[in-house]
C-alpha cells in the first residue's frame, strides 16, 4: 500500500541513519523525497541512490528524489533549501525535522561553542525549517504535515549530554506549540521520540559488546531498535491514516521509557 503517493517530502539530515531509512521508506510509499545534508555528500548520494532504486521498482512515471545541501542552523541556507525544493516541485506537503547532533562532556566542562552548536542544529534548525514550511502551507492553503525527530531524552535526563537533552525537550515543546497554533489551518505537527537505535550516532556503544549488552539490558524488549522501525512510524504519521493526530509525541523505544529497572519489584513503598 502506497499511502504517500505523489506527496512531496523534505527530510533534513537525511544522509544516514534514521534519515536514510525514512527517505527509503517514503520513496517506497510513493512520495517524492528531498534529502537534505550538510557535509556528508557521499553518504547523501548513497541515500539518494537507495531511494531512487526503491521508487523505480514501484513507479512507472519516474522518481522525484533530489539532494539539497545546507546547514539547517543557518537561516540563509534554510531559505535556499526551501526555494530549491519549491522550484523543483512547486509545493511541499511534508517536512521531517530529522537533523540532529550531540556533544558529550561533563556539564561543568562543556564549552559554550559546543553547547551552542547542538542547540543551533537540533532546535534552531528545526524552528527555521518549521517556520518556512508553515509559511508555505499557509500561502498555498490545504494544510500540511510537520514531523519532528526528538529522543526519549525529550523527557528522560541524559547526564553529560545537557545540550542534547535540552534541545530535544525544547523541540518536543515546539512541536506541541505549533500543533496548537496551526491546527485550525489543517497543519498537523507530531513528534517521534526514538530510544536506543542502531545508527552511526550510537556507533561507540554498538561496537563494544559489553556496552551494547548494558544498553539492551535497560530495554524491556531486549534489543536496540532499527532505523526502519522509526521510519515506519514517520510514514504512518505523515499519512491520512493519522489525519486526527496532532500535537503528540510517539515514543518508539522498545519500552525503554517504562523504566526497565522496575520490572522486578524492589520496594514495598508507594
Amino acid at each position: 500500500m502506497r499511502r504517500l503517493e505523489g506527496k512531496n517530502v523534505l527530510i533534513t539530515g537525511g544522509s544516514t541513519g534514521i534519515g536514510r531509512a525514512t527517505a527509503i521508506r517514503f520513496a517506497n510509499e510513493g512520495a517524492n523525497v528531498a534529502i537534505n545534508y550538510h557535509a556528508s555528500e557521499t553518504e547523501a548520494e548513497i541515500t539518494l541512490e537507495e531511494a531512487q532504486k526503491t521508487c523505480s521498482l514501484i513507479r512507472e512515471k519516474g522518481c522525484g528524489e533530489m539532494l539539497v545541501q545546507g546547514d539547517v542552523a543557518n537561516e540563509g541556507d534554510v531559505k535556499r533549501i526551501f526555494a530549491e525544493v519549491l522550484k523543483a516541485w512547486g509545493r511541499l506537503d511534508i517536512l521531517i525535522n530529522n537533523a540532529g547532533i550531540q556533544a558529550a562532556s561533563p556539564t561543568h566542562e562543556m564549552a559554550m561553542d559546543a553547547y551552542d552548536r547542538v542547540l543551533a542544529v537540533n532546535l534552531r534548525g528545526a524552528f527555521l525549517c518549521a517556520r518556512e514550511a508553515v509559511r508555505h502551507f499557509l500561502d498555498r492553503g490545504g494544510g500540511g504535515v510537520i514531523l519532528n525527530n526528538t529522543s526519549i531524552h525529550e523527557t528522560i535526563p541524559k547526564p553529560q549530554y545537557a545540550p542534547y537533552a535540552a534541545s530535544k525537550a525544547g523541540l518536543g515543546s515546539l512541536g506541541r506549540t505549533l500543533a496548537l497554533e496551526y491546527a485550525g489551518q489543517g497543519i498537523r505537527v507530531n513528534t517521534v521520540a526514538p530510544g536506543a537505535i542502531a545508527t552511526p550516532i550510537n556507533q561507540e556503544w554498538m561496537d563494544d559488546p559489553e556496552k551494547e549488552a548494558l544498553v539492551a539490558g535497560h530495554i524491556p524488549m531486549g534489543r536496540p531498535g532499527e532505523p526502519k522501525e522509526i521510519a515506519a512510524v514517520f510514514a504512518f504519521l505523515a499519512s491520512d491514516e493519522a489525519a486526527y493526530i496532532t500535537g503528540q509525541t510517539i515514543y518508539v523505544d522498545g519500552g525503554l521509557t517504562l523504566y526497565a529497572d522496575f520490572r522486578t519489584p524492589w520496594s514495598s513503598g508507594s
